[in-house]
């Protein structure tokens, strides 16, 4: 009965069949349905959206709405992370293949092009300008790092109105600390909607993608070297990853979701997160683009509202109230509140986990920590400076418009 059922009703939880959701529907409305509802609907028992009441086992219960969005917001996120670090495999694949030298005699051109290095500035500026000026249809950018520059937006401004006048659409991905730059609001405004900007509290490194068939990402980690690529396959997969992270960013004109903790940012949220992963102070400032200064300066003010008297105590605490889960994942656990600081035992989970914090290690520069050391492609609609090696796209040449 039950494999029947799966071949007749082949979806998931996120995408219900007519039948499944009347009864479902039915079943949160009432409290509970006759087990005899579900006959012709084996997924809602195959997907957990009902189960037995204990009480009566004749009668099925609903799985609540909020638990079920709990658990497909983090099969995507799940998705999502396996998707960056397949990519982050394939970027150091290609570095190691590089390294073996050139193509030896008799390579098909296609090959070659195929997936190019570009070692140095200028070349990877000369390529860039090539995809710009070809560019007839659409840019997708990844930005990562922290406020963009406004100098650096408006540099390449002319090169944004050129494209938007060729009817150039522009789709851009920045980290939430992104919103802070007056530069960026104005230059969106400016733009009109020839260019939608979205951000998340992580993005993945940079990524500059024209007409969906060309695409540029850092060769190394100081930036001095991009890859060009135009393989179909690896095109393809890159678009998704982008796609998928576009499904999750929050648009530039609207709030950030609601942390449901009094006292707790969204930031902070995000931080008490990766601090439950057990990252380190600097790690966890260069993911969400910010300073490692201001990243302390966050991590006190959690372990005040938190009540946590030292870090291992903070690693308690962020997981009694749900926070160690990415944002959207723990808004029922969170919504519980924030108990006051009563000692826990330094053995709980988590606690170890949560490494470097306030007073660990010398003071940081105030400036963000991806502006000015930054140099190379950096995708965006106007202006750059920053990431495949060069001044991007944008910058001062005819490299593809986006903001840095």
């Amino acid at each position: 009965m039950a494999r029947h059922g799966a071949q007749e009703h082949p979806h998931g939880a996120d995408r219900l069949c007519e039948a499944g959701d009347r009864v479902y529907s039915r079943a949160v409305r009432r409290g509970r349905v006759p087990r005899t509802d579900s006959e012709a609907v084996p997924c809602l028992l195959e997907l957990a959206l009902l189960h037995p009441d204990p009480d009566d086992m004749e009668w099925l219960v609903p799985t609540s709405p909020q638990e079920v969005m709990t658990r497909l917001l983090r099969g995507v996120y799940d998705e999502v992370s396996a998707s960056q670090r397949r990519m982050g495999s394939a970027v150091a694949a290609f570095e190691w293949y590089a390294g073996l030298g050139g193509p030896a005699r008799g390579t098909s051109a296609g090959e070659g092009a195929a997936i190019r290095v570009l070692d140095g500035a200028s070349r990877i500026q000369a390529a860039l300008d090539a995809a710009t000026e070809a560019c007839t249809t659409e840019v997708l950018t990844v930005q990562p790092g922290g406020i963009r520059r406004e100098h650096e937006l408006s540099e390449g401004l002319h090169r944004a109105l050129e494209l938007r006048g060729r009817g150039v659409r522009m789709r851009d991905l920045y980290n939430h600390v992104a919103r802070h730059g007056q530069g960026l609001l104005n230059y969106l405004e400016l733009m009109g909607d020839t260019v939608e900007a979205r951000t998340l509290d992580e993005v993945i490194d940079r990524l500059i993608l024209f007409d969906r068939t060309v695409a540029f990402i850092p060769a190394n980690t100081d930036r001095t070297m991009a890859l060009e690529l135009r393989h179909p396959a690896l095109i393809s997969y890159l678009v998704t990853v982008f796609e998928r992270l576009w499904r999750l960013g929050v648009p530039l004109t609207a709030p950030l979701p609601d942390t449901r903790i009094e006292g707790i940012s969204h930031r902070e949220q995000s931080i008490a997160a990766l601090l439950a992963e057990g990252h380190q102070d600097a790690v966890i400032a260069e993911r969400l683009g910010i300073s490692v200064r201001t990243c302390r300066a966050h991590i006190a003010r959690l372990s005040e509202t938190l009540g946590a008297a030292s870090r291992t105590q903070l690693g308690v605490r962020i997981a009694q109230v749900g926070l160690d889960r990415p944002s959207g994942e723990g808004e029922s656990a969170a919504a519980t509140g924030v108990a006051g600081g009563a000692a826990e035992s330094a053995s709980a989970p988590h606690g170890a986990a949560v490494t470097g914090g306030p007073g660990s290690g010398a003071t940081e520069s105030a400036s963000a920590p991806h502006g000015a050391a930054e140099t190379g492609v950096s995708g965006g609609a106007a202006g750059t400076g920053a990431s495949l090696g060069v001044p991007a796209p944008g910058s001062g040449s005819s490299a593809a418009p986006a903001p840095s």
